[in-house]
């Protein structure tokens, strides 16, 4: 079947996805995280950004990049799409995103994947050549609130695959995890509102996370609503990704 490119509206929500080209590793150590962190917070309007090597640095010392509010309040008053979730695991990474200006998640996704690209195949030229993700990123239409909630408990849940991870997700620090359960690290620059107004507080949406089948109920919600197939989730038998 062919894959058919969703439509983006602004106002919907979509899982976003992708992995490494021939399913490689992208992320091979704590900078590569922390850089292609900056890019899905500072993204999210057209502001462009200098010294990001600094910007890194000052995240490793302190767990901020050290912006200033200012440059916080443009990004918000000029942002094309909402970041509402994210896990990024070695080889692959999961994004909740709202777009909320037309054409603002093509956009995005762009300046992200290609500014990482660059990064990683000046940093890493024996390892990636060429392309660093394995085609266009794939995105799915949250067509329903239950299906935005499993979807959301899934991407959270994707830690455990790994073995020093296991039974602590919530700790894991490349996963908005820790954000909806407890204090938002990145403020407005993460608008999980859609998710965490929906549940008493931060225990009571890690419950539901840590206790949700989240990836059988999120594939039967996308069964269900016709949007496997048309997705292109269909690819390898056995394994799928979102």
């Amino acid at each position: 079947m062919a894959y058919r490119r969703t439509a983006f509206t602004p106002g919907e929500h979509y899982h976003l996805y992708n992995r490494g080209n021939n399913k490689q590793e992208v992320f091979h150590n704590e900078g590569d995280y922390i850089r292609f962190l900056f890019y899905l917070l500072y993204y999210q309007s057209p502001l462009t950004f200098s010294r990001l090597s600094e910007k890194v640095s000052n995240f490793k010392r302190s767990e901020e990049f050290g912006t200033p509010v200012h440059v916080h309040n443009k990004i918000i008053s000029k942002r094309t799409v909402a970041l509402v979730g994210f896990c990024l695991m070695p080889n692959h990474f999961h994004l909740v995103v709202q777009e909320t200006e037309g054409g603002g998640i093509s956009k995005y996704m762009q300046r992200v994947l290609n500014g990482y690209s660059k990064y990683a195949n000046k940093k890493y030229p024996e390892r990636h050549i060429g392309h660093v993700f394995q085609g266009p990123f794939k995105a799915v239409h949250q067509k329903t609130n239950e299906q935005l909630l499993y979807l959301s408990a899934y991407v959270h849940r994707n830690p455990r695959e790994l073995t020093a991870w296991t039974d602590k997700e919530r700790q894991y620090p490349w996963s908005s995890f820790r954000d909806l359960s407890g204090q938002n690290r990145w403020d407005t620059l993460l608008l999980h509102a859609v998710i965490s107004k929906q549940f008493k507080g931060g225990k009571d949406y890690e419950k539901f996370v840590n206790t949700s089948s989240a990836k059988s109920e999120y594939r039967r919600l996308l069964l269900d609503n016709e949007i496997f197939l048309e997705a292109g989730l269909e690819q390898e038998e056995g394994e799928v990704i979102v």
